[in-house]
């Protein structure tokens, strides 16, 4: 009797050694950070081995499965953005519809490529991209990679050039923050994390590593999710906003044109609607914020070039 207690409180013993060494470990990733997550797994592995919690087997495991973690925490490529964007917009054009209209649409690229030029992010793998869509929304998208939607609801909601500049290089803000990729992160490394504690007690097999990284692949429905549905945090906002004022500045745009627009905006967005009055925070705190840097509002003097331009592109849409 004594022997069989002694070998299962060993095994007891061994069995919480093991699960507070991948906790240690787990812990230990989290405040280390990306780039030495790999270091750490090693590390606390060694330290298990050579106390006797874990065995060489056991060890490579929970490297291989840092590994794996670790590698989804890498910043994405240029050309994975794109990609990644791509697919998004491709989501986005199939719930809205396209606005066949040439004039608005050259109109919109000729600004927002002229915007984006501008930008702490002046090239993307496949270039800026601008497309209205079809819609009453009041609402714009950007996808990483520099995707940039705008429905002819929230055009309507521009009296003039500097307005529409405005929206565009807001969006271009997102693009530039890679705050479609942060989405990803965000729900992603929490998922991740979540199953390796849970999966960490055991050895893992193929099959729990190929679980591990399936965790990730829903980082498009995670973009799609935060773009239609949820919104980008108010901090996120504030950054895009403060973006857009920085770019419409370097270009010649008066700042004042998004807190006109924003105006124009509190007046036609419904409560409980599906767009921007969903999404992004209320016109109200987001001209607040962007007078503390600009200082209060005053009307934007149209030049009669951009006021003709914007008419004879936007003028029946």
């Amino acid at each position: 009797m004594k022997s069989i207690y002694s070998s299962r409180r060993l095994n007891a013993i061994n069995q919480i050694g093991l699960v507070g060494l991948v906790i240690i470990v787990l812990t230990a990733l989290l405040l280390a950070g990306c780039e030495s997550l790999d270091t750490v797994a090693q590390i606390g592995t060694a330290v298990g081995v050579a106390t006797g919690t874990i065995d060489q087997s056991q060890a490579a495991s929970i490297q291989k499965s840092a590994k794996a973690v670790a590698r989804s925490f890498q910043d994405f490529t240029p050309e994975q953005e794109y990609y990644i964007g791509r697919t998004v917009g491709a989501v986005i054009v199939n719930k809205y519809k396209p606005y066949h209209n040439l004039a608005a649409t050259r109109y919109v690229n000729l600004l927002g490529q002229t915007l984006a030029r501008a930008s702490d992010l002046p090239e993307t793998f496949g270039g800026y991209h601008f497309l209205v869509l079809d819609s009453d929304e009041i609402n714009a998208f950007a996808t990483s990679g520099g995707f940039i939607f705008i429905t002819r609801g929230l055009l309507r909601c521009c009296r003039d050039e500097d307005a529409v500049a405005a929206v565009l290089a807001h969006e271009i803000g997102h693009v530039q923050s890679r705050h479609g990729l942060q989405a990803i992160k965000k729900s992603r490394v929490t998922a991740a994390l979540t199953t390796l504690a849970v999966e960490g007690t055991k050895t893992f097999s193929g099959q729990d590593l190929a679980d591990l990284v399936g965790t990730f692949e829903g980082s498009i429905t995670d973009i799609t999710t935060t773009l239609i549905n949820n919104g980008y945090s108010r901090e996120f906002e504030q950054q895009a906003d403060q973006a857009a004022v920085t770019i419409l500045q370097r270009v010649g745009y008066d700042p004042n044109g998004l807190v006109e627009m924003l105006k124009i905006m509190q007046d036609r967005l419904r409560p409980g609607g599906s767009d921007f009055a969903k999404t992004h925070p209320s016109p109200v705190s987001r001209m607040a914020d962007i007078q503390k840097s600009i200082g209060p509002y005053r009307t934007v003097a149209n030049s009669g070039a951009r006021q003709q331009r914007f008419s004879e592109s936007l003028g029946g849409i």
